[in-house]
């Protein structure tokens, strides 16, 4: 559930952008109300499933996210569909930890890698199907059936899991930090708000200033808070475990370009490249194939080869993919135009992924595998937030800038240059009035759609620099740990 709902509703985005009057930070907002809550409290989520019990927490998870599936297909505008996605990053906040910490709790350090490997490959199934099937549901009946989808899903999970998942939990007399998880959704939240809407009012806009501010004073506090706590959601002494930082370091880089990239990419297919719903959704299907055959496999790389050869390789290959990116323009074939990139980067994170969770799993003690799986989710998912947000204001910026020029260059009236640039703020679904002839209508298309392109580059570009830089990071900072060494 969690997998398909990552990425069946970026193909949804631009029909939620016409169907809905949605502006880009609008569908941001769909992306990021779902990741605030889910990076914010994920750690929360994996105490309660340790303190109440994983099958519980993990139950209650699926049935709070189903609940809030359902309320975003019945939303009757951006605004109720934005509060229900809130909803359903806390029912997913509950239920992502425990499938890791179950998995983790249930094989030995020598099949860890291997039974990671196999969660990885039906991960990657499931994320691959949701964009096809979505792109369909679009196209065939409504973006509402998207999210309605989990409903009947979720009924099967919650069979499965009691009649299969044993309940267990560790730790009885730990308490919930509740405070930090309200600090990092406040933090974060203020953030991603003040970057969000920065790209509309500007940086020296004083609410944008102060979310800014606030978020930035909040976190520093968040930080002070969970030094200071007995028994922390995120314990910061992790941290001194140079092979635990590393990797979450590598972790946040490389989840970073892939959210923002894929974030922008069904925009591009769909608004841009005129692709169908569903065909856009099959372009990552070569991302997912991959991902799936070779999982398994790169779950058994580290026991293999060590930790650093995967975790160099995969993004430095991951960064590659990228790069091919920058190659298409407007129009061109699939094959041309995105195969290329969309393989080589799934051969670079089919490399990186399963190795990457195994040496995160393996970097602590056994008893700690729990929190940092809990950790490493939390920062692959607050890493996405952020550059969405953070990417979001360059291509907004690019985008305003280019079609500026392109429209000052045009012949065409003020008073329709005026009224393409006042709807700069919804990207590629800007609104061409229909009373316009051909020719007019073709020449703002035009501009519009090279404007796009010249700011997804951009993005691309950022994406293609940071699975390089955590390639960077693996050279330096991950070593094998000694079983002896492992911090406790």
């Amino acid at each position: 559930m969690a997998f398909i709902d990552g990425t069946v509703v970026n193909v949804a985005l631009p029909a939620l952008q016409t169907n809905l009057n949605a502006t880009a930070a609008d569908v941001q907002w769909v992306i990021e109300a779902y990741a605030l809550l889910l990076s914010a409290l994920l750690l929360v989520g994996g105490s309660l499933g340790d303190h109440y019990g994983r099958r519980r927490v993990f139950l209650l998870g699926v049935v709070i996210f189903a609940t809030a599936s359902g309320l975003c297909g019945f939303a009757l505008n951006i605004d109720q569909l934005i509060a229900a996605r809130a909803v359903q990053g806390f029912g997913a906040a509950l239920l992502v930890p425990g499938s890791l910490a179950i998995i983790s709790n249930s094989f030995s350090e020598q099949q860890r890698g291997r039974a990671i490997g196999v969660w990885s490959a039906f991960s990657a199934i499931t994320t691959g199907i949701g964009p096809v099937l979505g792109g369909w549901l679009i196209e065939h009946v409504s973006w509402r059936a998207v999210f309605f989808i989990n409903v009947p899903i979720a009924f099967v999970v919650v069979l499965i899991s009691l009649g299969y998942i044993t309940e267990n939990s560790e730790r009885e007399g730990t308490r919930i930090d509740w405070l930090g998880g309200i600090l990092a959704a406040l933090g974060l939240g203020a953030v991603v708000y003040g970057l969000i809407e920065s790209s509309q009012a500007g940086f020296k806009n004083w609410p944008v200033v102060t979310a800014l501010a606030a978020g930035i004073v909040v976190l520093v506090l968040f930080v002070f808070v969970e030094s200071r706590l007995s028994q922390p959601m995120l314990p910061l002494t992790l941290f001194r475990s140079r092979m635990f930082a590393g990797t979450n370091l590598l972790t946040f880089l490389l989840y970073a370009a892939l959210g923002g990239t894929f974030f922008f990419l069904p925009l591009n297919l769909i608004q841009v490249q005129h692709y169908s719903p569903t065909a856009a959704g099959a372009v990552l299907l070569p991302f997912i194939v991959i991902m799936s055959l070779l999982s398994r496999w790169s779950g058994g790389l580290v026991s293999r080869y060590g930790p650093g050869i995967p975790l160099i390789i995969g993004p430095l290959i991951a960064a590659l993919g990228y790069s091919l990116f920058l190659l298409p323009g407007i129009s061109g074939n699939y094959w041309t135009n995105f195969f290329a990139p969309v393989a080589v980067l799934g051969l670079g994170m089919a490399i990186t992924v399963a190795p990457l969770t195994t040496t995160v799993m393996t970097s602590l003690a056994q008893e700690r595998a729990g929190i940092a799986s809990g950790v490493n989710n939390a920062v692959a998912r607050t890493a996405s937030l952020i550059a969405i947000a953070i990417l979001g204001v360059v291509m907004l910026s690019v985008f305003e800038t280019r079609l500026d020029r392109r429209l000052s260059s045009s012949n065409l009236p003020p008073w329709i240059v005026q009224n393409v640039r006042t709807q700069s703020i919804k990207l590629a679904a800007i609104d061409i009035p229909q009373s316009l002839n051909a020719e007019a209508r073709w020449t703002i298309r035009r501009a519009i759609d090279e404007s796009f392109v010249s700011g997804f580059r951009w993005v691309i570009l950022i994406s293609a620099g940071l699975a390089a830089a955590s390639a960077l990071v693996a050279m330096i900072w991950i070593k094998p740990v000694p079983l002896e060494r492992r911090l406790r």
